[in-house]
């Protein structure tokens, strides 16, 4: 998630030196992205506004490691499911909430709502399908389809090999499709 707004570098400088006006404008330029992405991971929406703003903290304490301005948007992100998934791994033994529905209204003005509904409604099949695999095929599941990390930044994520995750995605994926040839229509 690279920020394309030319101002954000000028707002990092300003952030450097810690200006509010500016850390506020970087927050809320980033903070549904982010807030989105941790609540993916940890499926409680208090835990991931919690985890938000710490993430938003760490960055801006940490602001001066950084390197380019331009990254500002996926240093974030890392840092934000670094921080969901340490949380989602604390407290897995209690962690029963099911996984987030991961549906986005989009409006239409062609009049093609049936097909975006049936699209909804296969998607929550999946998702349903989703939440009966294995916890660590969930997460990589979620970073690699709906996140969009590649096989090597999931492997630093979930501090796993390259070869352990793709084969981990791999058997994830094999797992999802069995479990989906029952589910009528997909």
């Amino acid at each position: 998630m690279t920020q394309t707004n030319p101002h954000i570098e000028v707002l990092l400088e300003q952030c450097k030196s810690g200006d509010q006006r500016a850390q506020m404008a970087v927050y809320n330029s980033y903070y549904k992205a982010m807030y989105n992405t941790s609540f993916r991971i940890v499926k409680d929406s208090f835990k991931a506004e919690d985890i938000m703003q710490e993430s938003f903290l760490t960055a801006f304490t940490k602001l001066e490691t950084l390197k380019e301005h331009s990254m500002f948007g996926s240093w974030l992100k890392r840092i934000v499911i670094n921080n969901s998934i340490s949380e989602y791994q604390k407290n897995k033994k209690d962690n029963n909430v099911p996984l987030e529905n991961v549906l986005y209204k989009v409006e239409d003005d062609q009049g093609v709502v049936e097909d975006y509904e049936w699209t909804n409604i296969k998607a929550a099949r999946i998702v349903q399908c989703m939440k009966s695999l294995k916890e660590n095929y969930q997460i990589a599941l979620t970073l690699l389809l709906i996140e969009g990390y590649d096989y090597e930044e999931i492997g630093e994520i979930m501090d796993i090999s390259y070869a352990n995750c793709r084969t981990m995605i791999s058997r994830a994926k094999d797992s999802l499709r069995q479990k989906l040839k029952p589910v009528v229509g997909l």
